[in-house]
């Protein structure tokens, strides 16, 4: 049985070697069969060059590597696509995701489970505002979706059948975390701590935190479509409510000052208006993104040959 781990990589030059050398110490003393597919992710530093001369010196690492930067989603996509595992384990690079975790996923695969959770039980260190941004991103993840997405993480390990389900999904922009789930299998859940980045600093800055939660709500839930039909219902109640005090202060002889009242009134709805056109305007551009079937990725070169590693029909 032979285990993959796919392993996206973006700017962890400096990690790749301890990444790589503690997953196959791990791996090699409890006697399962692996290979390491380390994903470059368009990095700008010396990250391709360390997944190159750590292939060299184990061939059960392998490396692939992307035109440009491409996002997290479609790395994690490339990996699955190009591993040969009975099973398929993500994990990040940076091994806040704990290796030690992967042989109890290990265990409940061999146990029957197909879809293995790594579900946080703590998050380890972050500021005040992104943990209240990360908690209202998967409170309306977990609302929309009918799954409880509070603890996900990209940290999950996938039988070949959940694995071939969701590659053969046609949509380009996906959402790994919620994706393991929506394809059902027998589930199990193992719970791990985050850890401490053992070099660098975190990638994800707040406006790509945010870029990635609008990107990943808008692909996986209608929820802000559903946002908006709320708005146009509190103006209409709103609408109804003015209109019948305005009758009231009619009959009862007071004169209304309109001026002012318009005039808020003209702004709250036009931004209403604006705000609605914006959440219809984003999803028609998804759709439009959607139908070009551009590729989720480009693949420019790989540890291995092209003519074994390389589909054709994604050789460039």
């Amino acid at each position: 049985m032979l285990l993959s781990v796919v392993i996206p990589a973006y700017n962890e030059g400096e990690l790749i070697h301890k990444t790589a050398q503690v997953i196959s110490e791990l791996l090699t003393k409890n006697g399962i069969a692996y290979e390491l597919i380390f994903i470059n992710d368009g990095s700008r530093d010396n990250t391709w060059a360390e997944i190159e001369l750590a292939h060299a010196q184990d061939p059960r690492i392998h490396g692939i590597c992307f035109s440009r930067n491409f996002g997290k989603e479609g790395a994690v996509f490339a990996g699955l696509e190009y591993a040969h595992g009975d099973c398929c384990a993500v994990m990040d690079c940076d091994l806040q995701h704990p290796p030690e975790t992967l042989i109890e996923m290990y265990k409940l695969w061999t146990q029957g489970y197909e879809v293995i959770e790594g579900i946080k039980s703590s998050r380890g260190k972050e500021g005040f505002f992104h943990k209240l941004f990360v908690k209202a991103f998967y409170g309306m993840m977990s609302s929309s979706t009918g799954v409880d997405m509070t603890r996900a993480s990209d940290f999950k390990l996938l039988d070949r059948k959940a694995v071939d389900a969701i590659i053969a999904l046609p949509e380009r922009h996906i959402f790994f975390r919620a994706l393991s789930s929506w394809v059902g299998f027998k589930t199990g859940y193992v719970e791990f701590d985050v850890q401490e980045r053992e070099a660098g600093s975190s990638k994800w800055s707040f406006r790509s935190l945010c870029k990635y939660a609008i990107t990943n709500i808008t692909s996986f839930s209608t929820a802000p479509m559903q946002i908006v039909t709320a708005f146009g219902v509190i103006m209409f109640v709103f609408s109804v409510i003015f209109g019948i005090y305005s009758l009231v202060k009619y009959f009862l002889g007071y004169s209304l000052e309109g001026f002012t009242t318009v005039i808020l009134l003209l702004l709250l709805i036009g931004s209403v208006l604006m705000c609605s056109l914006g959440i219809i305007g984003y999803y028609i551009a998804k759709i439009y993104e959607e139908v070009k079937l551009r590729p989720r990725y480009i693949v420019s070169k790989t540890t291995d040959s092209a003519e074994e590693t390389v589909p054709a029909e994604r050789q460039i």
